[in-house]
């Protein structure tokens, strides 16, 4: 069952074309990862998915919804989209779990003892625990991650979407982000993830695409992707990481 299709999505900046003509489906419980080099429109893509950038043609059809209709209210539909971005972008006035409440609050309307249970069932399933009340500000990288992660959850979203989580962490601590996303994988989640990290691309998707200079020049499973690439670019690609 399809969850996400993009019809020959485009977007510009100025006389930049950033995507040219995208096609791409989800089935429901895949977990689509999208490599390629700076600059090739792995971000741009993703930030279209939920309309943080907007396209300049083509469709996005999310459960058989085109969220580029004008007469679609996008903030409903974004309650479905979960977002994870490179930078956390959490409040650091704010607590661990006050971070999680503000959606299912202020968004979903929920009560303030079903909105606390779930954020709790959540950081709980991140390995968080522990910092419930913490100052975001005191946590390490990957913990803010986490809380990030556990954050879009809350909202129970269809599909989440991944911009680069690990890319601003230490790798020696992007291990426990990693982790919690092969979680959701292994629970069903529907995921896009933008990512540099090979091995977790390889190990964790159900279909790989390689974009090159907004287009995408290669997808398949990753077998396909890591050890038979069939274009030149791929492969050339590749060979910085494996």
């Amino acid at each position: 069952m399809e969850v996400l299709k993009i019809n020959n999505l485009t977007k510009s900046f100025g006389d930049l074309e950033v995507l040219k003509g995208i096609n791409l489906s989800v089935n429901k419980g895949e977990v689509l990862s999208i490599i390629g080099s700076s600059g090739s429109g792995k971000s741009t893509l993703l930030r279209c998915l939920n309309e943080l950038e907007e396209p300049n043609s083509g469709e996005i059809i999310f459960e058989g919804v085109n969220l580029l209709d004008s007469k679609i209210n996008i903030n409903q539909l974004r309650q479905e989209i979960g977002m994870v971005f490179q930078n956390f972008n959490l409040f650091e006035n704010l607590d661990v779990l006050e971070n999680c409440l503000i959606a299912p609050l202020k968004v979903l309307h929920l009560d303030k003892k079903s909105a606390e249970k779930r954020a709790i069932k959540h950081l709980h399933a991140v390995g968080l625990s522990d910092f419930i009340h913490a100052d975001t500000r005191s946590l390490s990288g990957g913990q803010k991650q986490r809380v990030a992660i556990a954050r879009a959850l809350c909202m129970e979203p269809k599909i989440m979407l991944f911009d680069e989580p690990t890319s601003a962490l230490d790798p020696e601590i992007s291990g426990e982000v990693l982790d919690v996303i092969k979680d959701l994988a292994n629970q069903g989640m529907t995921m896009v993830i933008v990512t540099h990290e090979m091995a977790f691309a390889r190990s964790v998707s159900d279909q790989v695409v390689f974009m090159d200079q907004g287009i995408i020049l290669e997808k398949g499973t990753p077998n396909e992707i890591f050890t038979h690439p069939k274009k030149t670019r791929t492969k050339e690609f590749l060979k910085r990481y494996l």
